[in-house]
């Protein structure tokens, strides 16, 4: 048995390796560093090495790290000039957004006969695809969602997502260049370029500055997360958790709007590390023998609404004269989140429309809380 400092530090040092291999490996990498952390946590947890009385710190650890790392994936956040700059990327990610609510709401319904909690998973279905495994996270502890059907979630979405960056890396803006209109050239490469990297780097982030700038935006997370449980005590006890995550996203925007913490180095990496050492946990929380077996039910729920959605959200831009690129890309923000954007816009041999894809995906981190948490209930409402 593994004792409890030992399985702690695992959790908090096994992102660094994991990181490592995929800056090591480009076939490593190409899997992806969120999913390598839920297979080596789902390997340790079914591993029988995990000791008497680790559920409770589990359970702990997944509520707070994801609750610290929301901020931090927020605080580089421009929306500003990210709002006077966007053009029909604002457009598209609108779309996108109340289609997959509306496509979500469908699947919800057509489900509930054979899905307990068809609500929930509503719910998160909405948050991964406005912004991805953060906001998913969020929802999954703000509706109290069950581990292993929350992990069931993660990996269909995963076998569908690679099917559909496939699709759209190889012959997706063939296939909808016949409908939509060809992207046409319009803001600076080196702009794009530099966001992209500024967003996916780890490199440098042990230096004493950054370090220190570093810790301060911990401390100013842990601030907020305070304050957002403070909070939280003024509502029932039914919502206080989803209270606690709403209020730390509306604190994590606000904080953006704070030049000297916007500017602060590799937040966004920073929060997207502990979102991994969030995956570890919850992966170690998953029976796998649960696992074996595919719920048909819900590799269907997942297919309607990433397939349903794209194809309502082509309809959508059509109507709206929105180019191509500019629909892939920011289709691809909110189906498989920020970090895939610069592959894919590199396979569609546009570099141009990265920032777009970055931005919105990181609007989208900043709603989907809101629209994820918000319309469970609305589904719960209408279900039950």
């Amino acid at each position: 048995m593994i004792p409890i400092p030992m399985l702690i530090a695992f959790y908090f040092l096994m992102p660094a390796l994991i990181l490592w291999l995929c800056y090591k490996s480009t076939v490593i990498d190409k899997i992806g560093s969120v999913i390598l952390a839920y297979l080596f946590g789902i390997l340790l947890g079914n591993s029988g090495f995990l000791p008497e009385g680790a559920a409770g710190i589990q359970d702990e650890l997944s509520g707070i790290t994801v609750a610290l790392a929301l901020p931090l994936l927020l605080f580089s956040m421009d929306v500003r000039s990210w709002l006077h700059s966007a053009g029909k990327a604002i457009l598209s990610m609108l779309g996108a957004t109340i289609l997959v609510v509306f496509v979500a709401g469908l699947g919800s319904w057509m489900i509930q006969a054979q899905v307990d909690n068809a609500w929930q998973f509503g719910g998160m279905a909405i948050g991964l695809y406005t912004g991805g495994t953060p906001n998913l996270a969020a929802i999954k502890t703000a509706l109290n969602v069950d581990s292993t059907q929350y992990i069931m979630m993660h990996t269909y979405d995963a076998v569908n997502g690679i099917i559909y960056l496939i699709f759209v890396m190889s012959i997706g803006q063939r296939v909808f260049n016949k409908v939509l209109p060809k992207f046409k050239s319009t803001i600076l490469e080196t702009a794009a370029l530099q966001s992209s990297e500024d967003i996916h780097s780890y490199v440098g982030i042990f230096k004493g500055r950054i370090l220190m700038g570093l810790l301060a935006s911990l401390g100013i997370s842990i601030v907020i997360l305070g304050l957002s449980f403070g909070l939280s005590q003024l509502v029932s006890e039914e919502y206080s958790t989803a209270a606690i995550m709403l209020l730390i996203t509306t604190m994590g925007i606000a904080s953006s709007f704070i030049r000297k913490i916007r500017v602060i180095p590799m937040t966004f990496q920073f929060g997207m590390y502990i979102i991994l050492v969030f995956s570890l946990i919850v992966g170690s929380m998953a029976n796998l023998e649960q696992l074996v077996n595919i719920n048909w039910s819900m590799m269907f729920f997942v297919n309607f609404i990433v397939f349903g959605t794209m194809l309502l959200h082509a309809a959508f831009c059509k109507l709206f004269n929105i180019d191509t690129d500019t629909f892939l890309i920011t289709s691809v923000s909110a189906v498989c989140s920020p970090p895939f954007v610069p592959v894919v816009a590199k396979a569609l041999n546009n570099k141009e429309i990265i920032l777009s894809g970055l931005t919105t995906g990181i609007i989208g981190y900043a709603i989907g809380n809101y629209l994820g948490v918000g319309f469970a209930y609305v589904f719960r409402a209408f279900l039950n």
